[in-house]
């Protein structure tokens, strides 16, 4: 059978389903939506999770937190961290200062990885979750160097790019439907017996 890897983009996929209102599926298992994502045909090989850790929101770190936990817990994926680095801003006109964030690296391990995977043979297919440009080097090599080996685009919610479209082999977008059928269990428990429970912010 054709050996599948899913790779997602975890601020692309977060931001995506924020930004269609549906935080209520935040609480997302992410080995299962891998396996909805391949045909009868296809064996998942190979699910890896890209992210960095937030800070400086106590909120939004324990939410993550409690998150990533449930997801070891869970198994069945490889997560690789990037960074979450301060930014800070100032107005031009009135010299007022504030702080943004920027996550670093994880695009470019998920990038560095997909070539890797397809160098050592590890795939037939390569789906990629996300639609961010900074994908599209990885993938003109994979197809310049491996051109039997496929590479397919899985856009999170609102999330378009219609650029990238030209360069894989076929696209598609993550719905409702799929994201509703793949939420881990409102209690996950860890191996040493604490139990982690859905952030009700998500609820």
């Amino acid at each position: 059978m054709e050996r599948v890897i899913v790779y997602i983009d975890g601020f692309n996929l977060y931001f995506g389903i924020r930004s269609k209102g549906w935080a209520r599926y935040l609480w997302l298992d992410l080995p299962a939506l891998a396996g909805r994502l391949v045909k009868p045909n296809q064996k998942l090989v190979g699910v890896r999770y890209f992210t960095a850790r937030v800070r400086d929101d106590k909120g939004k770190v324990a939410r993550q937190g409690t998150y990533l936990q449930a997801l070891e817990a869970r198994g069945g994926l490889d997560i690789s961290f990037g960074r979450y680095q301060r930014k800070p801003r100032v107005c031009r006109n009135c010299a007022h200062t504030w702080t943004e964030y920027e996550e670093k690296m994880s695009d470019v391990r998920l990038s560095t990885e997909v070539v890797r995977d397809a160098f050592k043979d590890k795939f037939d297919t390569a789906i990629l979750v996300t639609a961010d440009t900074d994908i599209q080097p990885s993938i003109e090599i994979v197809k310049a160097e491996f051109p039997k080996k496929r590479v397919v685009l899985a856009f999170p919610p609102d999330r378009d790019n219609p650029g990238l479209k030209k360069f894989v082999d076929d696209w598609f977008r993550i719905g409702r439907g799929r994201l509703s059928k793949c939420q881990l269990p409102k209690t996950v428990k860890k191996p040493d017996g604490y139990v982690l429970r859905k952030p009700k912010s998500w609820a």
